[in-house]
């Protein structure tokens, strides 16, 4: 049942809703669509209560009695005694016990979830359960936030950079903290959005924080846009200037250059205080074993403990007296480049990049024709694969003159091109699907699926699928596959509120295949369905159909695809979005199991998943045998809710320490039984020799 407030109690906020029943307690995110359900031992009926006793803001809290709390999965519990001060922070195979006394537990959950209690009590955690115990029946008071977070207001402005340059400096105005703490995304809050107009408006309140930090660029749209995730992050003002550079009140001065030198430095910059502002809050709130202090400590001469009291711009100029050369081997691989075309169209798209943290380039591009990027990936194909089908299906490209825009890679793990072109090797980000994104109605239902099969060559595709998506025990979901489905009936699955619709069959540029002739997504009034997997030929120009009445983002092709690439894609797809990655992560994934994928791109807003990740962030392993054991290595991608600044912490033996999330962690050693026990404990994806397996698919023989 869900609970409701008592007369005389507040109601609990929209955003987190309580469940209870059958001796669980769900707690629902009903903006990001997340669930984490406690079993709790011999509890009576929980209650609503008072969020304000809890140390951290809840947006709801209840009150119940139980002996046992149950958490699904081993996950990181800091404990702080009734002073705020962090007694210990427990993990797998943990195994402590806390007197009596006043506690407050922080439960790294889908949602901030914090118990208030009062001792004496354990924590015990295995492989894959945590459970909270205590010696008799208890009293126990949990609350929940959201990691959501909305703009606060938006912000007009016109083409002119100097204007542009006025709405950048309200970014730093979300920010929660100036404090190092602020590099977890929970405490960054999201921008003011942006719209262009024809006179500058600045809603009150949105001046950002008194950092004495000031931003110096020349008055372009280019420079503009570069700076502007620096200076969200750093809470600086934004003024023209002839030289490119930061300066501080105190009188510091750090030059970003000219030229080509200019984006690249602007970029060490944001990477560099990042970083040490993730070693340097390990002197605050969570003083935890984090890798990258350990690793970095010994080879700067920075006092972490005297720096994390500091003003923010003492704070900077100490992190920049460090050659860039020394923290870059440490620094985590980033999530997210975006290459934006530097055009006044570009505007609306900066805050919901500068929420991401991403790195902003402006285009150095290949600009590519149809023909040409379509060969590209079949004659991968050809060399292996010299079929009739694939012959036609490359000789099919050679009349058609589109024209593609392939950015320059960078070092990060993800990549967005902002501008009228379509992209290749890159997402295809529009200011709609994020807007589309912000006006999602709530929910605490199931997660509802669509399988669309309007074609019957591809019927492997759609029993792959079927048997993949809703198979998490732990996530209520709603799947109904579909075949053969005429205009009307896909209509109506389109309008319909789907969280997720995976769409197998014959798409062109003017509308999808069916059996009475096709159906144009430009036709409807509007679109249900949040996110979506096109896999047919030339999906393209109906995702983005789907985009602009109201998707949020969805993965299509660019061009024709051969049905057997497409089903390997499209099944590995299933497999890595059931289990939590985002769109583009899950598609930089997914691309290297077949060079069909080179063909695929997201569009829309390329953060968006359909279900939550087990642990926060999606992770691949990759395992090699070795000398008296295995070698793995763990890979984490962010998603919209443990975004850049995150903790992971890989449930491996032996493994004792955090890591900041995104890229590759570190390699751990494991013997054959800890890596027998590791595979059973979670289903998570794994590479062996190239190829992608599930843990679930593998046993320890299969490394040898």
């Amino acid at each position: 049942m869900t609970l409701s407030a008592p007369r005389g109690r507040p109601a609990e906020s929209a955003a987190i809703r309580f469940e209870h029943g059958d001796g669980t307690l769900d707690v629902v995110d009903t903006v990001e669509r997340r669930r984490y359900s406690l079993s709790l031992a011999g509890s009576d009926t929980p209650t609503h209560t008072d969020g304000g006793s809890f140390r951290f803001p809840v947006d709801s809290a209840v009150t119940v009695g139980t002996d046992r709390i149950a958490l699904p999965s081993v996950i990181a519990v800091y404990v702080r005694d009734a002073d705020g001060r962090m007694l210990a922070e427990t993990g797998q195979f943990a195994e402590r016990a806390f007197p009596a006394g006043s506690y407050s537990l922080e439960l790294c959950a889908p949602m901030k979830l914090y118990v208030r209690l009062d001792g004496p009590f354990e924590i015990t955690a295995d492989a894959s359960r945590m459970a909270i115990e205590f010696p008799e029946w208890t009293a126990v008071a949990i609350g929940a936030r959201s990691k959501h977070d909305r703009p606060a207001a938006t912000v007009t402005t016109t083409d002119d950079p100097e204007d542009v340059m006025a709405a950048i400096s309200t970014f730093g105005s979300a920010l929660k903290t100036t404090s190092p703490e602020r590099s977890y995304p929970t405490l960054r809050g999201h921008p003011p959005t942006v719209e262009r107009g024809p006179a500058l408006s600045i809603p009150e309140g949105l001046s950002p924080p008194e950092t004495g930090i000031t931003i110096e660029v020349p008055p372009t749209l280019r420079h503009a846009y570069v700076v502007a995730p620096l200076a969200y992050y750093l809470g600086a003002t934004v003024e023209p200037g002839d030289e490119a550079r930061i300066r501080t009140a105190s009188g510091f001065v750090h030059d970003f250059g000219t030229g080509c030198a200019f984006e690249s430095e602007v970029e060490r910059t944001l990477k560099q205080s990042f970083f040490l502002d993730c070693v340097t809050r390990t002197e605050g709130l969570y003083p935890i074993d984090l890798h990258e202090r350990r690793a970095i400590e010994r080879r700067v001469d920075l006092d972490f403990a005297a720096l994390y009291d500091r003003p923010i711009a003492d704070q900077l100029e100490a992190y920049l007296s460090v050659p860039y050369s020394i923290v870059e081997p440490h620094v985590p691989e980033w999530k997210l480049t975006s290459h934006v075309a530097t055009t006044p169209t570009s505007i609306e798209m900066l805050p919901f990049l500068v929420n991401d943290l991403a790195v902003i380039r402006t285009p150095d591009a290949q600009r590519v024709e149809s023909a040409q990027a379509e060969t590209t990936a079949i004659e991968g194909f050809l060399r292996n694969s010299a079929t009739r089908d694939t012959r036609e299906a490359a000789a099919a490209t050679a009349s058609r003159t589109e024209s593609y825009v392939e950015p320059t890679r960078t070092e990060s793990l993800e990549h967005a091109w902002v501008g009228s072109e379509t992209p290749m090797g890159a997402s295809k980000a529009t200011p709609q699907a994020y807007r589309n994104r912000l006006a999602r109605e709530q929910s605490s239902g199931d997660i509802s699926i669509a399988v669309v099969c309007n074609d019957p060559e591809m019927d492997e595709e759609r029993d792959l699928v079927d048997d993949v998506y809703g198979s998490r025990d732990e996530l209520p979901f709603d799947v109904a596959v579909h075949r053969d489905l005429t205009r009307d009936r896909l209509r109506t699955v389109l309008e319909t509120d789907v969280d997720y619709l995976h769409y197998i069959g014959h798409i062109e540029p003017d509308g999808f295949e069916c059996p009475d002739g096709r159906l144009d997504a430009t036709t409807l009034e509007g679109v249900g369905v949040d996110a979506f997997l096109l896999n047919g030929c030339r999906s393209y120009d109906q995702g983005m159909a789907l985009i602009d009445r109201g998707a949020i983002g969805g993965i299509v092709t660019l061009t024709d695809v051969v049905n057997t690439g497409a089903v390997a894609i499209g099944s590995t797809l299933a497999r890595l979005l059931n289990n939590g990655f985002p769109l583009r992560a899950a598609l930089e994934v997914a691309k290297d199991e077949n060079v069909i994928g080179e063909q695929y791109i997201v569009v829309g807003d390329g953060g968006v998943s359909v279900t939550q990740a087990e642990g926060g962030a999606a992770l691949v392993y990759t395992v090699n045998e070795i000398q008296g054991g295995y070698k793995v290595s763990v890979r984490a991608y962010s998603t919209s809710i443990e975004g850049m600044g995150s903790i992971v912490y890989p449930t491996i033996s032996g493994n004792n320490e955090h890591y900041i999330n995104s890229g590759l962690l570190r390699e751990f050693r494991c013997s054959a039984e800890e890596l027998r026990l590791f595979l059973r404990s979670s289903i998570v994806p794994i590479r062996i020799n190239g190829e992608l397996y599930w843990s679930d698919q593998v046993s320890v023989e299969d490394f040898n």
